[in-house]
């Protein structure tokens, strides 16, 4: 697939973007607060009292023998897509981490890890959208997924399930359990900010004798498409048409009403659709 100029700088953009939210939840955050949290930063943060070695130091070495590593045997096209986050994230972190000092946004370690995980989410998130990565720990589990064929989001909650182990081993509960919270917004923000700018909608499907009828209506009032789907009932075996319709948040009210309206006896089934593509939603029709 050919990517023009345009969408090479916005993907780039994207890349910049989301190496330096990351860099801030981070280096302003996590690391000030020590917050146990999953991922590189969480490993530091555990490993310093060991070795005595500061986090960003960790974090940049880190980051460079993992990018080395996957490359080697996750092969050449991981290592085109991840090598931008592997300069520019140490980069990053080690001008922010340098303010760090002077910008003590919160000593509450709570706040900390909330905060921090919703910049690390946002940031990751961002990467990922352009099919990118961020390199760090979301190398081992790639390299074990594809000796073992064990599912990935399985050996993330792994890896960050031992970071926590080594927390508390390190600190204690306590500082495991804020580090938790962290992990928990983290995972929700990168599903965020993967749906950001993705039209929030309702697949709709409904069953009704007079489908006709609430066809022509959808098309009068909503200026929507469908689809007629042919089902069988389960216990009369007759044939019956299934109406899907596709509509925004804003529109299903609307169109709840105008079924209810026409047949007040109509089947009614709705599902959330996170996201949409095509004609209404994602480009609309040249005029």
């Amino acid at each position: 697939m050919k990517v023009n100029k345009k969408e090479m700088v916005k993907e780039y953009g994207m890349i910049l973007l989301g190496n330096i939210i990351l860099s801030i939840g981070v280096g302003l955050f996590i690391i000030p607060n020590k917050i146990i949290s999953g991922g590189l930063a969480g490993i530091a943060n555990a490993l310093e009292p060991l070795i005595h070695i500061h986090p960003n130091v960790t974090i940049n070495v880190l980051t460079i023998v993992f990018f080395l590593l996957g490359s080697f045997i996750l092969g050449k096209k991981f290592a085109l897509k991840t090598v931008m986050s592997a300069i520019l994230y140490p980069t990053c972190l080690t001008i922010i981490s340098s303010f760090a000092d002077r910008i003590s946004l919160t000593n509450n370690p709570i706040l900390a890890s909330i905060y921090g995980g919703a910049c690390i989410g946002f940031g990751v998130g961002l990467v990922f959208r352009t099919g990118a990565s961020t390199g760090g720990m979301d190398i081992p589990p790639l390299i074990i997924n594809k000796f073992t064929g064990i599912p990935l989001p399985a050996l993330v909650m792994l890896v960050d399930g031992l970071t926590v182990l080594l927390g508390i081993i390190v600190y204690n509960v306590e500082a495991s359990l804020i580090g938790l919270l962290g992990v928990w917004v983290s995972s929700i923000t990168v599903n965020k900010a993967l749906t950001f700018g993705s039209h929030e909608t309702k697949n709709v499907l409904i069953i009704s004798k007079k489908y006709t009828e609430i066809l022509e209506e959808i098309y009068k009032t909503l200026d929507r498409g469908a689809t007629i789907l042919s089902a069988k009932g389960g216990y009369t075996m007759e044939e019956r048409p299934v109406l899907m319709i596709a509509v925004s948040k804003k529109q299903f009210p609307t169109l709840s009403h105008l079924v209810s309206h026409i047949d007040p006896e109509a089947f009614v089934i709705v599902q959330e659709a996170k996201e949409v593509q095509g004609l209404g939603f994602t480009y609309q029709e040249e005029i």
